[in-house]
């Protein structure tokens, strides 16, 4: 299990709002202080496992905020997958997605998006009404890199003009936006995550690939006439 960050491949853009004073503001946890319940350290017991994820609990990310890698990872996405709890105590489990760079990093703990407008049933939304900590993760497909974050959300259906300009919500149609104060995050391995592509960037490999054979072919072409005038 990859526990610790990835190389990031672009600079992140600058934190520019914190939803909390920095007072306020919880540094980041240990990720599987939180995952490593009573009840899952018990089937690691009986399973032989303990020693080895107690070695992985000891890798993961420790920093008291977001790291370059994190930020990078996140600002890039144009999906992910989030977990929330019903009052009832069932698990609902959706997607979010938009244009990459949908997600903002607001602040050295902090995330928020646009709430796009859908089908108004606002499960996600009124599961954190009642319990505010949720799950998600973030995953860069043709990378096979996948970021997993605790957090407590918060949905706002009015926005303050702060928070509007940190994610550039004027003029655009949303429905509210969602904000997420994290509290520990962890690196997953590459292993059976199969690598997708979205359209443009296919485009670009194929692109990319199609240069190169035709420098080749360039390059051979101009090889064969100089052995036929020798």
């Amino acid at each position: 299990t990859r526990t610790t960050a990835p190389t990031p491949a672009a600079s992140p853009s600058t934190p520019t709002v914190t939803a909390k004073s920095q007072a306020d503001r919880v540094p980041l946890q240990p990720y599987f202080d939180i995952a490593f319940t009573p009840g899952v350290e018990a089937l690691q017991s009986r399973k032989g496992t303990r020693n080895l994820n107690a070695a992985n609990r000891d890798r993961t990310v420790t920093n008291p905020q977001l790291g370059h890698a994190e930020i990078a990872h996140l600002e890039a996405r144009d999906s992910l997958y989030l977990a929330t709890v019903s009052e009832t105590g069932w698990p609902y489990v959706q997607h979010k997605g938009g244009e990459p760079g949908f997600v903002r990093v607001l602040g050295p703990t902090t995330i928020g998006w646009l709430e796009r407008r859908g089908n108004q049933q606002y499960l996600g939304a009124g599961n954190l009404a009642a319990d505010d900590r949720l799950a998600l993760i973030a995953v860069d497909y043709p990378a096979r890199t996948r970021l997993k974050l605790f957090g407590q959300g918060t949905y706002h259906s009015e926005l303050s003009d702060e928070l509007a300009a940190a994610l550039d919500a004027e003029g655009q149609r949303h429905d509210g936006a969602t904000t997420i104060e994290v509290a520990a995050v962890a690196w997953n391995c590459p292993q059976y995550v199969t690598p997708r592509y979205t359209k443009a960037e296919a485009q670009v490999a194929f692109d990319e690939h199609t240069s190169q054979l035709r420098a080749r072919i360039r390059a051979l072409e101009a090889e064969n006439e100089r052995l036929r005038s020798a």
